[in-house]
């Protein structure tokens, strides 16, 4: 459906007289043999002109002054095109954004795009591809190039030297030898990009199964100390044996979340403390390094419990039922044994904690790893008690036993709080 109406939107710009055609990453991975997750135009057609051929209510202004228009799909689908005008840019002063853009040829605007394999053009109408940047050559190289002066590419906008590492690793491709140069001489100024627009570089690298080798190409290019640093201090210089071991873990891990595989980079940071517990983010501890990178809430709440429970993990054999079921009821628990079972099996570790935790799984019912509490803190009070530190206490007396399947009733449980009170 998104590829039907990426050809209207094309067909349509195309009859009413203009050029049109799909550009960057959607040729390439059409090129691939892969399906586009969607779709960009590139055309000679003005901004108020492509408002004007599909109306004002179809389409939303979202970078008009660089010349984009977001053209709206049929209503109910969530299908939309952006369709950008061909230009070139004045200089890039903040390494982010041009000062100034020119309408321009199609030739003059895949001059300014970042690598030559997102520098092509393909026309859906007569099925041809516009290559002006040999991008279908690097394609059948299997290299990521820079487009014209990869230090003039990277000094545009600094996020593309994370971007070149990603690209290479995703697609297995090598990169350009000149440009792996000018990334390495410029890593440090990486520096000056957003911390979101850097995390939202690290999601879609850590997210890939290729993650392993994107890490060790920003080591290699010195970007892992800039985006990292306390990961490289802690890890990297510490133990280079077990830095290696998080680099096999990270390749074996295959499909995992973005939180799996930052948790394990941050593996040997402190996690004790919880985000909510935590109010200076300047410490050099998971979360500190999570909110440093504005990650949200709930990435940093999952990265936290992933690291501070490694270790948990590896003393199955020794922990009681309810440690075991507290563990289990987390959202995050089948990830977390996925990860540091992986990490045991690289490093040849003892399977004995995996094997109870299995045999746990086995004999537990989903409904005993959590049950609802026999207990609650008007429950006490309705016995007389007045709230306070003692409430906890005895909550978590009653929760305890319960999980551990030592009482199973609210009567029972009620006994257990008068015998503790009656010690």
């Amino acid at each position: 459906m998104s590829r039907q109406f990426a050809v209207e939107v094309v067909r349509q710009l195309v009859h009413a007289g203009h050029i049109a055609y799909w550009a960057g990453g959607c040729v390439r991975d059409l090129l691939r043999g892969e399906d586009p997750a969607d779709y960009d135009v590139a055309t000679n057609a003005t901004p108020d002109q492509v408002r004007d051929l599909f109306g004002r209510r179809r389409t939303l202004s979202v970078g008009e002054s660089f010349g984009v228009i977001i053209v709206l799909g049929p209503k109910g689908t969530g299908i939309q095109v952006e369709v950008a005008t061909f230009r070139s840019e004045g200089e890039y002063k903040d390494g982010r954004r041009p000062e100034s853009v020119a309408y321009c040829s199609p030739e003059e605007d895949a001059q300014r795009r970042d690598f030559t394999i997102n520098g092509m053009f393909y026309d859906p109408l007569a099925e041809v591809v516009h290559d002006f940047v040999g991008g279908q050559e690097d394609m059948r190289r299997k290299v990521v190039r820079a487009i014209g002066d990869p230090h003039h590419r990277m000094t545009e906008d600094k996020l593309r030297m994370l971007r070149a590492v990603r690209f290479a690793a995703k697609f297995e491709f090598e990169l350009d030898a000149v440009t792996a140069v000018s990334i390495r001489e410029m890593a440090s100024q990486v520096i000056v990009v957003s911390a979101e627009r850097i995390a939202q570089e690290l999601r879609k690298t850590l997210e890939n199964v290729h993650r392993s080798r994107a890490i060790r190409l920003f080591e290699e290019l010195g970007l892992l100390d800039v985006i990292l640093p306390e990961a490289v201090h802690e890890t990297v210089n510490a133990n280079q044996e077990r830095w290696q071991h998080i680099l096999e873990t990270l390749e074996a891990l295959g499909p995992a979340s973005f939180e799996t595989a930052f948790a394990l980079l941050l593996c040997d940071l402190d996690a004790t403390v919880s985000r909510r517990a935590q109010k200076d983010a300047s410490h050099h501890d998971v979360v500190g390094i999570c909110r440093r990178l504005k990650l949200s809430n709930d990435e940093t709440d999952r990265i936290q419990w992933l690291v501070a429970h490694g270790p948990q993990v590896h003393k199955a054999p020794s922990l009681s039922l309810a440690e075991l079921k507290r563990l289990a009821a987390h959202e995050e628990f089948s990830a977390l044994i996925h990860l540091e079972r992986t990490f045991s099996q690289v490093t040849g570790k003892d399977p004995a904690p995996f094997e109870r935790i299995d045999e746990f799984l086995k004999q537990t019912s989903p409904n005993q790893i959590d049950p609802p509490e026999l207990l609650t803190g008007q429950d006490l009070i309705s016995q007389g008690l007045k709230p306070g530190k003692m409430f906890k206490e005895l909550l978590e007396i009653v929760r305890v036993a319960q999980l551990n399947e030592e009482i199973s009733t609210k009567d029972e449980a009620l006994t257990l709080v008068k015998d503790r009170l009656d010690r």
